[in-house]
């Protein structure tokens, strides 16, 4: 049985070629360090390193290759830069279909006197502008929220709510995990203080890379959360000011970093517009050869907004839904995610807490054929054939 993979807003695959072939070749061909030694092997691998920020400063306009900042994943980056910068007494504004990576850290963050407030999206997961005005308080420092669901796939307003934290004064973060790689995102245009993404989903890099990217100013405003050993002015054990090691303390993960340069490459090359198109069209395919499904009162479709990445999730109505996940895979070998999506918020939102639902998440490497092979496998498992 061919095996179909349909999981990618949990990690793309497959990968471009050349990306495991990076991350082989560096650790069979390289095996060193950067930073730390004075030899060619380790300036050759710095090389690649930089040029992997230089690639990731210009797809997301930032203002400059030392604010990028590498880490093992977008979690990671979002615990960074919240528990960096958030005080006692300070308040936050967050949407209602936020992922775990920025509710489980703002809750934590409760404990020791912040406060945050989830702004309301509707049963679509869209999220009205005009809100945020609404749930502004004095004491609000920041706005952090995702840029796309990724329980619907519905793309929220990213370029307005950072011109409304322009006029508040607010410091704005923005969780590009479903979005990056896929849609344009422009720091400088959008007034994002900070974006986090994460290597290993549009991005086409491996597991265990990700990062973010600081606006200029910000470093001084957030106390790093780990600090150790940096390669970097060594006669002294005060964190470095300056960046990417005042963030960087530690060995990074090199091997990963060289295979996420060559996704980078490959984004590049191919375009990261004509793989958003590629992306929705199979989408909008799905949810066309849903609909005859949800007539027949076999499923609900968790409903998107207008503007959405590939993701699109269901409720199977007579069948429970592992169940009806595990037949995708044990008969058809279809791999899905079903569950909540590590975003009970955004569930509660869209209307499908507790039970969760279905997601079946579109590549760069599906086909409509894939799409179609889907849908009629979907349709055996809802029907009971």
């Amino acid at each position: 049985m061919d095996k179909l993979y349909l999981d990618n807003a949990a990690t793309t695959y497959p990968k471009p070629p050349a990306v495991a072939q990076a991350v082989y070749s560096c650790i069979a061909n390289s095996g060193v360090n950067i930073n730390r030694g004075c030899y060619a092997a380790a300036y050759e691998l710095e090389e690649q390193v930089l040029d992997t920020r230089q690639l990731l400063c210009g797809l997301f306009h930032g203002p400059d290759c030392r604010n990028v900042i590498f880490t093992k994943n977008v979690t990671e980056s979002l615990n960074v830069l919240l528990k960096g910068f958030l005080r006692e007494g300070d308040h936050v504004l967050t949407s209602s279909m936020e992922h775990n990576a920025v509710m489980r850290p703002l809750v934590q963050l409760e404990k020791v006197g912040i406060s945050f407030t989830r702004v309301p999206c509707d049963g679509q997961g869209r999220l009205d502008p005009d809100a945020l005005e609404r749930c502004l308080q004095p004491n609000t420092r920041l706005l952090v929220m995702t840029h796309a669901s990724n329980v619907c796939g519905t793309v929220l307003p990213i370029a307005q709510a950072g011109d409304f934290c322009r006029a508040h004064g607010l410091r704005f973060f923005v969780d590009s995990a479903q979005t990056a790689g896929v849609l344009d995102l422009d720091m400088e245009a959008m007034h994002i203080d900070a974006l986090a993404f994460t290597g290993h989903k549009g991005l086409l890099g491996p597991q265990g890379t990700g990062g973010f990217l600081l606006a200029e100013g910000l470093a001084a405003e957030l106390e790093p959360l780990l600090s150790g050993g940096t390669g970097s002015i060594s006669h002294t054990e005060d964190v470095p000011a300056f960046l990417p090691d005042r963030f960087e303390p530690g060995t990074l993960n090199l091997p990963g970093i060289a295979g996420l340069r060559q996704g980078l490459l490959f984004l590049q090359e191919t375009g990261i517009a004509n793989i958003r198109q590629h992306e929705q069209a199979l989408a909008q395919r799905f949810l066309q050869g849903l609909r005859p499904l949800e007539e027949e009162g076999q499923l609900r479709i968790l409903a998107g907004g207008e503007e959405r990445v590939g993701v699109v999730s269901v409720q199977t109505l007579k069948k429970e839904l592992s169940q009806a996940a595990f037949e995708l895979d044990d008969r058809f070998g279809i791999m899905t995610r079903v569950g909540l999506h590590c975003a009970p918020a955004a569930h509660r939102t869209l209307g499908s807490y507790p039970v969760g639902a279905i997601r079946f998440s579109f590549g760069w490497y599906n086909t409509p054929r894939q799409t179609d092979r889907a849908l009629e496998a979907l349709g055996e498992v809802c029907r009971g054939a």
